[in-house]
């Protein structure tokens, strides 16, 4: 058996062990990722720890740290009090206006990732407040970060259409966008009914149940937008900061958290101390330990080993969806954009044939590779699945590896049929 399919099959073994046994992935992963770059791919330490993803460490650790810190000193109830003033308390579309942010905040420039440790949080504790299911909250800000992903001035878009222009392929940066922008507004209005969504219409806050009429819930409202304590001005000058920083200077999202902070902690010590407990450290460990395994098996080859077996393939409309697959499944456990890179130029023997059209097939890759971002091993569904307060976190982890399985069998399907058989480009 080749190195390749051992290390395959120890994944799976890892998937299975976690399931059952209720151990921590991460844990597991560790030592897989020990014995099988040690045993089978004859790799020293450095090696194995080459896959060990610490920027997205920081970005875990400082964007919980940094919202432990708002959650304790009140700022994010005055900010969820907020959002409700600004949909006239009706409830039902707070989980859109996150969407929309998030797709905003994508659209012109910032990457994924950053908007989404920026804007779930917030997301999450109204959800938690209104009872409303996490996963129908996470799902969407996530979904609407990868709707405003592709536009030409994103950072997404950008590496595509460059990486297009690189390989001398025909393409449209419009398809790019709009497909990506449906399919994700199409998925998360699915979710939005499935996951209770439809319930939410008609609640507002003065129909919560709490006894309050309309005058005395708006008063509580105000009296809530007046307690802004020094502590909450400063938190949210730091969470303003935190957005300039990313957004505006392009500086790391992690690095940017933790140093806020750490000033906000130097200021309001008997606060903030306990923040340091409540940052994600079972969902560190569990993303952390599953990204340095994949790491071995881009270190060996496994993930070339993949691409190329689907080369192979002398049928262009199956190597087609076997290569949105690959896109996504991979994706799901690594980087969107480190996949697009690779599997685009994977795509350009098939392209040359004529047989498949270049736009479709690049736009149904992106979306494959992108859409499936609500996987609790991508960055982006470890952030959700960090934020959200008072949750059962095993749980909830089960809940979006579930659904982000869903969402990897489906979605490639569904794009290679609409984008690539009709041959666009």
């Amino acid at each position: 058996m080749s190195a390749e399919l051992i290390s395959i099959l120890v994944l799976v073994v890892v998937f299975v062990i976690a399931t059952t046994r209720s151990i921590n992935m991460g844990a597991l992963a560790f030592a897989a990722a020990f014995g099988v770059g040690e045993l089978v791919a004859d790799l020293d330490a450095d090696g194995i720890f080459a896959g060990f993803p610490g920027d997205l460490f920081v970005v875990l650790v400082g964007v919980t740290y940094l919202f432990a810190i708002a959650r304790a000193n009140g700022t994010t109830d005055w900010l969820v009090h907020a959002s409700i003033r600004l949909v006239r308390g009706r409830i039902a579309l707070i989980p859109w206006v996150m969407f929309a942010l998030t797709g905003a905040l994508t659209a012109i420039g910032a990457v994924s990732p950053a908007a989404v440790a920026i804007v779930a949080p917030i997301a999450l504790s109204f959800a938690a407040r209104y009872g409303i299911s996490p996963l129908l909250m996470g799902a969407l800000v996530v979904h609407g970060a990868q709707a405003g992903g592709f536009s030409p001035i994103s950072i997404y878009g950008s590496i595509v259409n460059g990486v297009v222009e690189r390989e001398n392929l025909p393409g449209n940066e419009l398809v790019l966008f709009l497909a990506s922008l449906f399919v994700n507004l199409i998925v998360a209005a699915i979710v939005f009914v499935l996951f209770g969504g439809l319930k939410l219409k008609g609640r507002d806050l003065d129909t919560e149940g709490d006894g309050r009429d309309k005058d005395s819930a708006d008063s509580a409202l105000s009296a809530d937008a007046s307690g802004l304590t020094p502590a909450r001005i400063a938190t949210l000058a730091a969470l303003a900061a935190l957005v300039v920083a990313v957004l505006g200077f392009d500086l790391d999202a992690g690095l940017s958290a933790i140093t806020l902070a750490v000033v906000l902690s130097a200021f309001w010590p008997d606060t903030s101390r306990k923040a340091v407990t409540e940052v994600a450290w079972p969902t560190v460990l569990l993303i952390c330990g599953v990204l340095t395994y994949v790491g071995v098996l881009e270190e060996m080859g496994t993930i070339d080993y993949a691409g190329n077996a689907v080369g192979d393939i002398g049928v262009p409309l199956l190597a087609a969806v076997l290569l949105c697959y690959i896109a996504a499944v991979i994706s799901a456990f690594a980087s969107s954009v480190g996949i697009m890179g690779a599997l685009i130029p994977l795509a350009v023997p098939f392209l040359a044939q004529g047989e498949i059209g270049a736009v479709g097939m690049i736009a149904a890759l992106a979306v494959s590779a992108t859409v499936v971002d609500v996987s609790p091993f991508s960055t982006n569904g470890a952030l959700v699945l960090a934020a959200a307060p008072d949750v059962d976190r095993e749980r909830f982890f089960r809940q979006l590896m579930v659904y982000g399985g869903i969402v990897v069998a489906v979605v490639p399907a569904a794009v290679w049929l609409v984008l690539v058989v009709p041959g666009f480009g």
